[in-house]
């Protein structure tokens, strides 16, 4: 027999099964299915902002508190600080602070340094939070007093924002991730009470100046409404999404 024919009944002999491979190759990709590279989970520094007068029985901190759990189920080994603006109440914009704020460090006095701690403080939290949660019930349509002296303390020239050469507002803090519990008796969301609603539009307009401008809101309505109120807060709850 010819060598050419040989060596080419030879080749025909040994050649490799491609239907033996191609079941290897099934075989890895299944096994890659069964058993995919797991994402790393970055753990999250989480603020959690509380301003009702209502105590632990507080409507808005029963659902900033479920925000901060989804929040903890996502990014477990999360850290969570909590300021309670009601048992460790900020003063209050007086002479002193905007004095303060204003005189360049070098000029400022002892008087200064004190007056400026709190303002420093709320902005060091801030700055070093991940995620930031708010709850922020209705009070006579607006936010509690705490509340705004908090937003006081924090939204500072040179600091939380500032101006350029041509007068443009530049906003300093970036990244950040803001979740707002709102609670109401009435449902200001929809409806005729809408326009007195100066809880979510002053919170996103004043955050959004500083660059917190990633918010969701989350809603807790007509807890003065009988058909309402009871399912309210676990409608709310349902609705939490953390992104």
């Amino acid at each position: 027999m010819p060598c050419a024919v040989v060596k080419k009944i030879r080749r025909l002999s040994y050649s490799p099964n491609p239907d033996r491979h191609r079941g290897n190759n099934i075989k890895q990709h299944e096994k890659l299915c069964i058993n995919p590279i797991k994402p790393i989970i970055k753990m999250k520094q989480i603020l959690h902002i509380l301003s009702s007068a209502s105590g632990q029985a507080s409507v808005s901190i029963q659902l900033g508190n479920a925000i901060v759990e989804k929040i903890m189920q996502t990014y477990p080994g999360s850290v969570v600080k909590k300021r309670n603006l009601l048992e460790s109440e900020l003063p209050h914009l007086a002479e002193n602070h905007v004095i303060s704020f204003f005189t360049p460090p070098e000029n400022r006095t002892p008087q200064d340094l004190e007056a400026i701690i709190h303002s420093d403080e709320v902005i060091r939290e801030v700055k070093e939070a991940d995620i930031i949660v708010i709850g922020a019930p209705m009070y006579n349509f607006c936010i509690h007093s705490n509340l705004k002296a908090w937003i006081d303390h924090l939204v500072r020239v040179g600091l939380t924002f500032r101006y350029d050469d041509k007068g443009n507002q530049i906003a300093l803090i970036e990244g950040k991730k803001v979740y707002l519990a709102l609670t109401s008796g009435a449902v200001y969301s929809e409806g005729p009470m809408r326009p007195a609603d100066h809880v979510e539009p002053y919170l996103k307009t004043i955050l959004g100046f500083i660059g917190l401008t990633d918010i969701t809101s989350i809603r807790v309505e007509g807890l003065a409404i009988p058909g309402i109120k009871a399912t309210a807060l676990q409608k709310a709850i349902g609705s939490i999404c953390i992104s």
